[in-house]
């Protein structure tokens, strides 16, 4: 460890407590850095793809999840090393920002890694290979912008959205009925997109997911699905142009805050007492009915006396619904939220064409559609599925569908999938070394080298023979020029991704690229690492 000495010559020890940490310098510490890197990506790596494998995780109190998208994948492993922690995050902004290709990146990253490792073996010094992967990374990025196409779609015309959705949905679990849930969430992304300002609050549409039937089931429903029954039994279960009132205040006599005793002796007392709270309930409801409404939903619960009224005068309730819900039912249906009784006024109460109760199977599960409202941009998409780790799966899958759809709204600009887009890119980077003098060109090539890891990647999942595949499909586009050759993962008999309508959006692809170099940078940055040891 560092010795220093003060003004009069005596040594002293810069590390406190240092026999109880570990320490690695210089080229050992950034190999073990990068082997941690790798050894994140090379578990990502197979479930690359439209052929790519799924992981299944199990957390410690027996949940198990079965998933292929990377986000979900390293978020629930559970990752000591610092370096692996880094990789972990990569994925999360990929996922934040963008939704889709967050295995990509992290495949990328270790691929870079990987190469970053052989430039250091040769002796070149890391902030040079940094430099060079940060030159190459904006030559690729404008080398995307030049490859890129724009597409044209609108409200009516919905083929091109639906296309890029499909090649999202491709390699999740759903695959066998990716054109029916890419079509639901094309759909629910334009129910609620401001096409003027390009811009889609995801907030609004609401996933919900019932184990129980068919995939082919899951439906997109305008409007609202909640989790509830009506709270009696014998309650209309249909209601036709429903007037909601929304109410975030029990629905039960007013408690005093203070402590208090009543004292009861006779039975007239009691009896009073008891009119009295009913006459209170009886003017509750009375209000209800007296603004107009004829569906009340409460935040809250109520008694099987208010119940049993609430029956009687013929006002159908629904209680326990969350807060999240209540806030999408009042977007939905154009209703206010009231907070307290004497509030309640006949402009604040929602609107629906159509509130109705549905049961599942052969279940007592049941639960409320509310549709046909007055403002359509709250919507659901109710999935269906054989079990619940299906359901949960089909979630994150849509959930990228919807976010690919986002973004082409925002910035409709495409490249072609398949690996394409990066065979094209390590051509015109390699191309591009040329031009550079210094030690940089060495890192400017192997970012070319690592762009060729997802097509090899790919090429490998799909059970082709990964070098060869590669090197033809990379001479044609040379030969031909054409940036659209890429792997034909599906066997199709076509590498023309324009022709099999893979398509993956601008965005996405330039984040890639940007991140993982980014990630890259700050670990190659790091040459002494100090950590308490193990014992």
């Amino acid at each position: 460890m560092a010795l220093a000495f003060d003004e009069f010559g005596r040594p002293f020890i810069i590390l406190k407590e240092q026999e109880q940490k570990t320490r690695l310098r210089g080229l050992d510490a950034q190999r073990a850095n990068i082997s941690a890197g790798r050894a994140v990506a090379r578990i990502l790596r197979t479930s690359l793809g439209p052929k790519g494998m799924d992981k299944m995780l199990q957390s410690p109190d027996g949940d198990v999840i079965i998933t292929n998208d990377g986000a979900t994948i390293l978020e629930q492993m559970d990752v000591d090393n610092q370096i692996a922690k880094l990789m972990v995050e990569l994925s999360r902004s990929q996922d934040y920002e963008i939704g889709d290709g967050t295995t990509g990146v992290v495949v990328m990253a270790g691929a870079l890694l990987e190469q970053a490792e052989k430039l250091l073996e040769r002796g070149i010094h890391p902030i040079r290979i940094a430099e060079g992967y940060e030159m190459a990374s904006r030559i690729a990025f404008e080398h995307l912008e030049r490859i890129s196409q724009k597409f044209e779609f609108s409200a009516t015309d919905i083929e091109p959205l639906v296309q890029t959705c499909m090649t999202t949905l491709s390699s999740k679990i759903v695959n066998r009925c990716k054109r029916m849930l890419a079509e639901i969430a094309v759909k629910a992304v334009l129910a609620v997109a401001d096409l003027d300002r390009k811009d889609v609050n995801l907030d609004l549409i609401k996933v919900e997911g019932k184990v129980g039937g068919k995939l082919e089931d899951t439906e997109l429903i305008y409007g609202i699905v909640v989790d509830k029954d009506m709270s009696h039994p014998q309650m209309p279960k249909r209601i036709e142009n429903a007037k909601i009132a929304i109410l975030t205040c029990p629905f039960e006599p007013p408690k005093p805050k203070t402590k208090h005793k009543v004292d009861i002796d006779t039975v007239e007392k009691f009896q009073t007492l008891r009119q009295q709270e009913q006459q209170y309930f009886d003017d509750m409801v009375q209000k209800c009915k007296d603004v107009g409404a004829t569906l009340v939903i409460c935040q809250w619960g109520f008694d099987d006396e208010a119940n049993h009224l609430l029956m009687h005068r013929n006002l159908p309730a629904v209680r326990w619904v969350g807060g999240v819900e209540l806030e999408l039912i009042a977007i939905a249906t154009g209703g206010r939220i009231v907070p307290r009784f004497q509030e309640l006024t006949p402009e604040k109460l929602g609107k629906a064409g159509l509130v109705r109760e549905k049961s599942f199977g052969t279940t007592k599960d049941r639960m409320l559609y509310i549709e046909q409202c007055a403002n359509s941009r709250a919507v659901t998409i109710f999935i269906r599925g054989g079990n619940k780790m299906m359901i949960e799966e089909t979630k994150r899958s849509l959930h990228d569908a919807l976010c690919v759809a986002r973004n082409l709204i925002r910035n409709n600009s495409i490249v072609y999938g398949g690996g394409s887009a990066e065979i094209s890119c390590s051509i015109a980077v390699d191309a591009a070394a040329d031009r550079y003098p210094g030690v940089e060109q060495y890192a400017i090539r192997s970012l070319a080298e690592a762009l060729d890891s997802i097509p090899l990647a790919l090429a490998e999942n799909s059970g082709l023979q990964p070098i060869n595949t590669l090197t033809a499909v990379k001479s044609q586009q040379v030969k031909e020029n054409n940036p659209f050759c890429g792997i034909d993962c599906n066997d199709v008999g076509t590498n023309d991704m324009k022709e099999q309508n893979v398509f993956e959006t601008l965005i996405g692809k330039q984040q890639q690229i940007l991140l993982a170099t980014q990630v890259v940078k700050m670990i190659l940055k790091i040459d002494d690492v100090i950590a308490p040891s193990d014992y």
